[in-house]
């Protein structure tokens, strides 16, 4: 109806419309979009004295269209959008100014169509002027290298001994290679590269052969049929055509009668397992006892032992040999945690609890770093699966992408579930440990759907005993998703969602695109998202296109959250695929590029990555993590080795060059303050059927339950979250009010807040204060289930009630007392502004369950863990809660941004009156400057970089001991993201006893408690686990809440 006028742009972006009226700069210009808020309405924004006023036009149920203009004008029905601006180009019509220069529509560049076919084989790596004249000079080539060719092939006849063959193949065998094979290559040279003859001669060889499959192809492909219900759509067919076609090659047919035999013997498996409900033996013993060769650091001195888990049985034995007794063990529940050192990264305290209920701290080092991290998973998945809770607060998360070069796989495919290859793989030790959810996404796949679910299904019941279930699976031309996970999950799994957005060629061809899959394991949502963006090194714009398109219509999710796009809709949304993000060199440079992959120099060559540039200049994948790249490029391989990179490749108008470059990748998003951490990041070295490299990576991810209050429910004080102050700094044009709507699962319903107040109008920018205290009421009030809960807030427009920046506020920075926020708006993938405000929570009284992954504790290496089984070493001096971190993931929680240390720590002992009733005065915050990202901190279970010595805890007293309180700096421990930062600098510190240290004499009874010392007393563990390193948590006090005044 409207596609063709001009003044027409669909479904832009409501920045982009702010752009091009802006470019105009003209009262008067006008231009319509699509609404962001309702489903088949418009918008229609009008540009007056340099501000953009924007008006909803609805649809009636006569789907007539009328403007919402100003109040007292009378309001007239349009049948279509012309006739309305027609009608609107007169004046005193209810608009801020009447239309009058429509703005045209920007003609997008023709984009050069892309083949979907199979691809042929790379060429070799040849340079560009070698190139040519290898063309140029083909004809003149071929015939010097004949009789030397054909002499080689006489010599070998006569080295050969034939005498065992019949005379039938002898001759044929002679025929082909002293005259025939010459006649191939003149077909070659002619343009015929079939080898004709050569089929002839294998024919005449494998007549007997051909003649026994034709007759065993028909058999096995009507087992295949008895096997396969629900048959697939046209797979009889295609069969039955293979069976009679003859004329196919020997080893085309060989293959067929692989895959079928190999087909059959899966699913009649499947079928006799699903029939007994057999799991595969899950329950049974899975992960068989690891030994791990150690040195116990004691007083100063190194021994060695051997430290035996035994993860079913839930013990660690400590053994001095590999034949001795196995008398000295600890029980997983005695085993209390672990504290991985940050300056030795092959070192690891274990806390144990002896017989007379005290602790010990036994240091052990590994020969390296992948052992220590295997060891470290090994003891979690015993803690886990013996710690009796019904529920899990953690499950581990497998994430791989694959772009398989429409070839089929190889027969083994299992190194890539194990993380096997290059870059930060898991350890040997760890094989045998399965991830609760494997998350496959493939490009361009030449599978079945279920041809390739059975295959993955297959390798992973060979890797982990487990008939893994299938979640959920979706697939566009040969983009596909698949989602499996681990039986004993099949019920905590819900709210399953599948979509897919096509973005090829005028978004029409679904070639390049995205699939996603979300669901809800228990109380935590998940998004995975699997693309193929455009690919070209010239189209990095284009990608990023594609990657808004995907963030605004993949729909998933919860429905109720719509203003929210897909990367504020989950706990945890994890994007992966083939984003086709070059190296961004000259071609000239490619002989280079290769020279540096070989000596493992990937610094430089990452930072002229695309990804990360335009990620770095906040053009795509805002606030994403990845983990550091350890490993080479993943395209563009020649096949069948990886050996070389193929970064030549031969078209009718040239030489493309396709420089060697990180194509596939895994980004992740989380909600604040919720636990994530990265165990592997690479990519396999063994399936070499395609010119990409499957990649890898596996994460440790928290989750929450479903909630069921132990509390008396009369009894039980009803909870409140507060939120005052807020001040949003929007970064637009538009002439309009502002208001605040507050999303969360806690809540009954969203909340919507007043009308802010419009301060500041620079240009380009909009400052909105919002002085209402807004009161929401959670639906349970238990910290244990309110503290894991995060509010989503969406700042609206009162004209068109659409989004103009979201964001996330995590509950758990408001634990001990009120907290200032300062946080980073987007809006569809965008930086939109930021949102300043305070938050105080209130909870019923109650405490927190220790969650499990809170047993792998980061050590400060000062002879006291950050743990909860050593010196609370998070407090200040003065005893308080030392400052949180920054997360810039979604701003600075946990302290004002006033600059001032004396007044930060004065607000933590101000009571929540004073608070309120001493607001910032407004015009403190009139030039507030918008915050600027920092690193994130990763997470606390995995290793971290050597700080530097600004950055390392010191104590705040003269004396050093590890029972002393200390404080920390402001800068956070910087965490390392592979091993390649895990090489310990220097020599390792010198034991406790060994250093010149006069201040344990202030003791009165000076001791070693570092190793087989008994610490005076059992330390009780606090009422919750404390705080994650790198995240916003204080410790708690025994009161959980604070009242309300």
């Amino acid at each position: 109806m409207s596609s063709h006028q001009p003044w027409y742009h669909g479904n832009i972006t409501r920045s982009m419309a702010e752009d091009l009226l802006s470019k105009e700069a003209k009262d008067g210009s006008f231009l319509l979009r699509d609404s962001e808020s309702i489903q088949g309405a418009y918008a229609l924004c009008v540009l007056y004295q340099n501000c953009v006023y924007t008006y909803r036009i609805l649809p009636n149920e006569e789907k007539k269209l009328s403007v919402q203009a100003s109040e007292g004008v009378p309001i007239r029905f349009f049948s279509v959008l012309s006739d309305l601006v027609e009608a609107y180009y007169k004046e005193n019509m209810g608009l801020v100014t009447h239309l009058q220069y429509p703005v045209q529509k920007e003609e997008e560049p023709e984009e050069e169509p892309e083949a979907v076919s199979v691809p042929p084989l790379p060429p070799r790596n040849v340079p560009a002027n070698e190139s040519r004249e290898s063309h140029a000079d083909s004809g003149r080539a071929i015939e010097p290298s004949r009789p030397s060719f054909l002499d080689s092939y006489h010599q070998r006849l006569q080295l050969v001994d034939m005498s065992h063959l019949s005379e039938e193949h002898q001759k044929a065998i002679q025929d082909y290679f002293c005259s025939a094979v010459s006649l191939d290559a003149d077909q070659v040279q002619n343009g015929n590269p079939t080898l004709p003859n050569l089929k002839k001669l294998v024919m005449t060889i494998c007549k007997s052969l051909n003649s026994e499959i034709s007759r065993t192809l028909p058999v096995l492909e009507t087992v295949q049929k008895l096997v396969d219900q629900p048959q697939s759509p046209g797979g009889g067919r295609l069969r039955g055509q293979l069976s009679v076609d003859s004329s196919q090659s020997v080893a085309f047919r060989l293959e067929q009668i692989t895959k079928l035999i190999c087909s059959i013997e899966d699913k009649t498996k499947n079928a006799v397992f699903e029939s007994v409900g057999y799991d595969g033996g899950h329950r049974k013993s899975l992960i068989p006892p690891v030994t791990f060769e150690v040195k116990l650091d004691s007083l100063g001195i190194s021994n060695k032992m051997l430290l035996k888990v035994d993860v079913e049985g839930g013990k660690v034995y400590f053994k001095k040999s590999k034949d001795g007794p196995e008398d000295k063990y600890f029980v997983h529940n005695k085993i209390l945690q672990l504290v991985k050192s940050q300056k030795m990264q092959t070192k690891l305290v274990i806390v144990v609890e002896t017989e007379k209920e005290k602790t010990q701290r036994k240091e052990f080092v590994f020969n390296d770093t992948k052992k220590r991290e295997g060891f470290c998973q090994l003891l979690q998945q015993m803690k886990n699966k013996h710690s009796g809770k019904p529920e899990p607060d953690m499950i581990s998360v497998f994430v791989g992408t694959w772009n398989m070069g429409n070839a089929n796989p190889p027969h083994n495919i299992s190194s890539w579930f194990q993380s096997k290859g290059q870059g930060k793989t898991r350890d040997d030790t760890a094989n045998h440990i399965p991830h609760d959810i494997y998350v496959i996404g493939t490009q361009e796949d030449p599978l079945g759907e279920k041809e390739w679910i059975d295959i993955v299904r297959s390798t992973l019941r060979d890797i982990t005993n487990i008939s893994f279930k299938q979640v959920a699976t979706q697939t566009l031309w040969n983009i596909r998703i698949v989602v499996l996970a681990k039986p004993e999950h099949e019920n905590r799994i819900s709210h399953v969602f599948s979509d897919s957005v096509k973005t090829g060629i005028a978004n029409a061809l679904g070639n390049k695109g995205a699939v996603g899959v979300s669901f809800m394991l228990n109380g935590t949502s998940f998004g995975f998202v699997n693309s193929h963006l455009t690919s070209g090194s010239e189209k990095k714009f284009r990608r990023n296109q594609n990657y808004i398109s995907i963030l605004r219509f993949l729909n998933l999710g919860d429905k109720k959250v719509n203003p929210f796009d897909i990367t504020h809709r989950f706990t945890h949304l994890f994007w992966l695929g083939d984003l086709n993000y070059r190296v961004d060199l000259p071609p000239g440079e490619a002989e280079n590029i290769v020279t540096k992959i070989k000596q493992q120099q990937y610094q430089e060559l990452l930072s002229r990555d695309q990804l990360n540039i335009e990620k770095g200049s906040g053009n795509i994948f805002l606030d994403y993590e990845e983990e550091e790249i350890t490993f080479p490029p993943t395209y563009r391989f020649e096949r069948e080795t990886r050996e070389r990179y193929a970064y030549t490749k031969a078209k009718a108008t040239g030489t493309k060059y396709n420089l060697p470059s990180w194509c596939d990748r895994v980004l992740r998003k989380s909600y604040p303050m919720v636990h994530v951490a990265c165990h592997s990041y690479g990519c396999t070295t063994d399936i070499m059927t395609s010119d990409h490299s499957p990649v890898f990576a596996t994460f440790d991810v928290g989750v929450t339950s479903q909630f069921v209050s132990k509390n008396d429910p009369t009894k039980d004080s009803q909870g409140a979250i507060k939120f005052m102050n807020c001040v949003a700094t929007l970064m637009t044009k538009s002439k309009t009010k502002f208001f605040i709507e507050y999303h969360s699962s806690c809540l009954e319903k969203f909340v919507k807040g007043p009308d802010g107040e419009n301060q500041d109008c620079r240009e380009g920018f909009i400052k909105v204060r919002f002085g209402t205290q807004v009161e929401l009421t959670p639906i349970i009030a238990d910290p244990e289930y309110l503290l894991d809960q995060h509010i989503l807030i969406s700042i609206k427009s009162t004209d068109s009630d659409e989004s103009y920046g979201e964001t996330c506020v995590a509950l758990r920075s408001a634990e001990i007392a009120y907290t200032e926020f300062d946080v980073i708006l987007t809006h569809h993938g965008e930086r939109t502004g930021t949102l300043t405000g305070g938050i105080q929570l209130r909870t019923s009284e109650g405490k927190q369950t220790e969650k499990l992954y809170d047993f792998i504790k980061v050590g400060d290496d000062s002879g006291a863990s950050k743990g909860k089984y050593g010196d609370n070493s998070n407090k200040s001096e003065d005893g308080q809660p030392a400052e949180m971190f920054d997360n810039p993931l979604y701003g600075l929680m946990g302290k004002a941004r006033c600059g001032k240390d004396q007044e930060i720590s004065r607000k933590d002992h101000l009571s929540p009156s004073e608070i309120f009733a001493f607001p910032k005065p407004p015009d403190l915050d009139s030039d507030r400057i918008p915050p600027v990202p920092t690193p994130r901190n990763r997470s606390f279970t995995c290793s971290e970089k050597p700080q530097n010595p600004s950055s390392v805890p010191t104590a705040t007293s003269s004396s050093s001991s590890s029972l002393q309180p200390q404080t920390f700096t402001k800068k956070p421990v910087v965490p390392s993201r592979s091993e390649g930062g895990m090489i310990m600098s220097g020599k390792p510190p010198l034991p406790m006893k060994n250093r010149p240290d006069p201040q344990p004499q202030l003791q009165p009874k000076p001791r070693d408690y570092r190793d087989s010392s008994e610490l005076p007393c059992k330390l009780r563990p606090p009422t919750r686990p404390l705080p994650k390193d790198g995240h916003h948590e204080t410790p708690q006090p025994p009161k959980t809440g604070r009242p309300l005044k």
